[in-house]
């Protein structure tokens, strides 16, 4: 694939951040040979029905679309092209649900770079082919597995079924070899009885890349348990890497419960008794021992044959003989278990703790022969409750120490809030200055919402001269404190360039080559729209410039018109700080008393119903020439609650910024 150009087909309805893409594209032209680009989802399948593409890049919102079901809608068009789903959320539950639906990757718009596009264009193709091609010998074996009496398997190192037989199905309890492979999704988790068997099985594959004849107790699909033997062994291609394990199954309950059954005697014997680590012993209703195992016999430090027939009084002091037998007798005389935990003190001075249980024996009909005792060490367990005790309490002053913690962020954020709304401007220029603010020329009205305690969207209202407005608005990417500081780089920056304040082209121009040159130590652009405008009162002419900004409204009051504020040479200008010698041109326009110039950010309109449809700009459009001739803090407050209704419960997703400027009359020139 290096050698080779790749075609790409966009599917992208956002006619600037298509051309922001086809641009990252455009500077790998040594590994892309073409970008096509359809607005449309019903566009993108037409194409892909009439060309060969290597990978499409898919919008994750489509006007026509449906969300998620476009990929598989995708997938069953043109099933060996691979999708990459390019979306504006950082969202690892969209993320992994685009994965889950067929896409090979979920690119975030904003984190987009040319060198990380063209990487996960390359892995995206890689992994798809590799899907196929297991997909493919799938089919080649399937009717040779189907027919062996044997369990014939194919599984993926991290315990998923690529490939099951009839006989496997049957073994484990299912009707069919697919239903096996949908519902058997965790070998480790689900499969094997024993904790740790899976691991125990994957340690030895790893060791020698076979395994016969391992057998395991397993959970067929009904809950019950049966034994089985494995035999398997690794795949790997010429490099040595493994694709998956594939092997046989062989159910071997009925000779495992056979053996088991002459072994039982003996085992449960050996394994109750003499193998436990606990200290086991009986006594008579005389207090003499009668049977003792060998670990009790390893703690007295005395053979058997030495302690039957003996009592308390012969191995230990006195005092502590007595209580012993104190308790026994409280056994004997009740016929109720006795519990305890004894606590010894160490010549070396730590504490020995030993948990005691001692039970009574009865005879054939019932009656009280003697008793058993069994204790063990439980000295690590109780350092272990105190430590966790410990442990506790310091995590308790931990929480504490968090929660005030959070507190004092959460008064940073405020302050940082505080701060940044000292940023926006505190009250608008009046033209010409000798006016009072009811007779100025321009009347200006601002709504700011950010999602969280600050945000990434920034607007400045200010005078160039006794006749001239500059209006500046941007959104950076996100939101939050990383997009809140570029914000308030940015409004450094513009304050630095009052010199080009005139000049819209040549403010944005400097604008980007600036915070491109601050952006480039950080590793990772920011991606930034941006809209600049300079209007006169004296002749109504606006110039203005747009830097992949969402196109502000005219209201044309006295026509009964509202337009889209378009670039002159009617194409898109890409977004600040992607690249560091892009060229912004002056568009102009001419205004009429009062005429309404409306801005915002996409936040306004990037919005999501419950059914999952979002909100327009084609009805954002329509919501303003409802409100034609409604005063402009009634028109924004109106077109906000008519968004927040058609979201419902859900709110906005990102940072809202409306400002509006109307030319309320012109000035004597």
């Amino acid at each position: 694939m290096q050698s080779e150009q790749l075609k790409v087909l966009l599917i992208e309805h956002d006619e600037a951040f298509a051309r922001v893409l086809s641009g990252m594209l455009d500077q790998v032209r040594d590994r892309v040979g073409g970008v096509s680009i359809a607005a449309t989802l019903d566009e993108g399948i037409a194409r892909l029905a009439k060309e060969q593409f290597n990978v499409v890049l898919l919008e994750f919102f489509l006007p026509d679309g449906v969300g998620l079901l476009n990929i598989p809608l995708l997938k069953e068009k043109s099933p060996r092209v691979p999708i990459i789903v390019v979306g504006a959320e950082d969202d690892e539950t969209i993320s992994v649900e685009a994965v889950h639906a067929g896409a090979q990757d979920y690119l975030v718009k904003s984190q987009l770079s040319p060198r990380w596009l063209l990487r996960s264009i390359h892995y995206a193709i890689e992994r798809h082919q590799a899907d196929l091609s297991l997909a493919d010998a799938r089919e080649r074996y399937r009717g040779i597995f189907n027919h062996l009496v044997e369990g014939i398997f194919q599984t993926t190192p991290d315990g998923q079924y690529l490939l099951a037989n009839a006989a496997l199905a049957r073994i484990y309890g299912y009707a069919t070899p697919e239903e096996l492979i949908q519902n058997l999704t965790n070998i480790g988790d689900t499969l094997y009885v024993e904790p740790g068997r899976r691991e125990e099985f994957m340690r030895q594959m790893e060791e020698h890349d076979t395994i016969t004849d391992f057998e395991s107790r397993i959970y067929r699909k009904d809950g019950s348990v049966i034994w089985i033997s494995e035999n398997c062994r690794a795949i790997r291609d010429a490099r040595g890497r493994l694709h998956y394990y594939e092997g046989t199954v062989e159910d071997i309950t009925l000779r495992r419960e056979a053996e088991a059954k002459l072994r039982d005697s003996e085992v449960l014997y050996h394994s109750l008794v003499e193998t436990l680590p606990q200290n086991i012993f009986r006594k008579d209703l005389q207090e003499r021992f009668t049977f003792a195992n060998q670990q009790f016999c390893r703690a007295l430090g005395r053979p058997l044959e030495e302690i039957l027939g003996k009592t308390d009084f012969d191995f230990f002091p006195a005092e502590m003989a007595a209580k012993y037998q104190r308790d026994d007798r409280r056994v004997l005389e009740t016929g109720k278990s006795f519990d305890t935990v004894e606590e010894h003190q160490l010549p070396d001075g730590q504490k020995l703790y030993v948990q005691v249980v001692k039970t009574p024996l009865r005879g054939a009909y019932a009656q009280i022969t003697g008793l058993q005792g069994i204790f063990w060490d439980i000295t690590p367990q109780k350092l272990a409750e105190e430590q966790t005790r410990q442990a506790t309490a310091e995590l308790a002053r931990s929480r504490e120490q968090l929660r005030l913690k959070n507190l004092q962020m959460e008064d940073d954020l405020k302050m940082a809030r505080e701060i940044q709304l000292t940023m926006l401007p505190q009250q608008y220029p009046v033209l010409p200055q000798d006016a009072t603010p009811a007779e100025s020329a321009f009347l200006f009205t601002h709504r700011y919402h950010p999602t969280g305690a600050v945000g990434g969207d920034f607007f400045s209202v200010s005078a160039l001269s006794d006749s001239e407005v500059a209006v500046f608005i941007c959104d950076v990417a996100g939101h939050g404190v990383r997009s809140a500081l570029v914000t308030a780089m940015i409004r450094a920056l513009v304050e630095e360039l009052k010199p080009l304040a005139h000049e819209p082209g040549n403010f944005l121009t400097k604008l980007n080559s600036d915070l491109c040159e601050i952006l480039r130590h950080t590793g990772t652009p920011m991606l930034t729209t941006a809209f600049y405008l300079v209007a006169s009162a004296r002749t109504g002419v606006m110039r203005y410039a747009n830097a992949g900004h969402p196109k502000p409204l005219l209201l044309r009051r006295n026509a009964d018109r509202v337009d889209s504020l378009l670039n002159t040479s009617g194409r898109s200008q890409p977004a600040l700080g992607l690249f560091e010698k892009a060229l912004y041109q002056t568009s102009e326009v001419t205004l009429a008393p009062r005429d309404l110039v409306m801005l915002f950010t996409d936040g306004l309109y990037e919005v999501e119903a419950p059914d999952e449809t979002m909100y327009s700009q084609e009805m954002l459009l329509a919501a303003a020439r409802q409100r034609l001739h409604s005063p402009a803090a009634t028109l924004f407050d109106e077109v906000l609650g008519a968004v927040e209704e058609f979201a419902d419960s859900r709110g906005f997703m990102d940072d809202v910024c409306m400002v509006g400027v109307e030319l309320a009359h012109l000035t004597p020139g």
